[in-house]
Parts: structure tokens; sequence; C-alpha cells
């Protein structure tokens, strides 16, 4: 159990060092949707070994709202963008 949490945050590293090497703004975002998205699995594994799905509610919830603001914001900058 232990080697497979370890495993999911070093697969939550990569789009950080990703974010943080590239200044596009659209490849950050890509990068913080996967960390999100990778986040709230880790939260939906942790749920189910922990048999608590309070948790789990909690983990869908990351799942479906997280990402819907970030691409939010990126149709945001898109319109911005487009206005100049």
């Amino acid at each position: 159990m232990n080697g497979l949490i370890i495993t999911m945050v070093i697969a939550t590293l990569i789009p950080i060092y990703e974010a943080w090497q590239d200044d596009d703004i659209w490849q950050k975002l890509l990068a913080f949707a996967s960390i999100a998205t990778k986040t709230s699995i880790m939260i939906l594994v942790i749920s189910v070994l922990r048999d608590d799905w309070m948790i789990g509610v909690v983990g869908v919830l990351i799942l479906s709202v997280g990402n819907a603001a970030l691409m939010l914001l990126a149709q945001v900058l898109k319109r911005v963008n487009e206005s100049y």
C-alpha cells in the first residue's frame, strides 16, 4: 500500500516539474489539470483502501468541479487574448 501511494505522489510531481519549466500558459493549465486529476484519483484510492466513502465523495467533487474550473479559466484567458 505504501509503495502505491509513493508511486502516485511521484507521478504527481512530473506535471509540477513540467509547469515550472515551461512559460506557456496553456502548458501550465494542462499541468495543473493533470495534477488535480491525479490528486483526486489518489483520494479515491485512499478512500477505497480505508473503506471511507466520505473521503471518496470529496475525491469525486474535486475530480468533477476542479477540472471544470480550470477549463473555465482557460476559456476566459482565450477570450482575453483574442480581444487584443
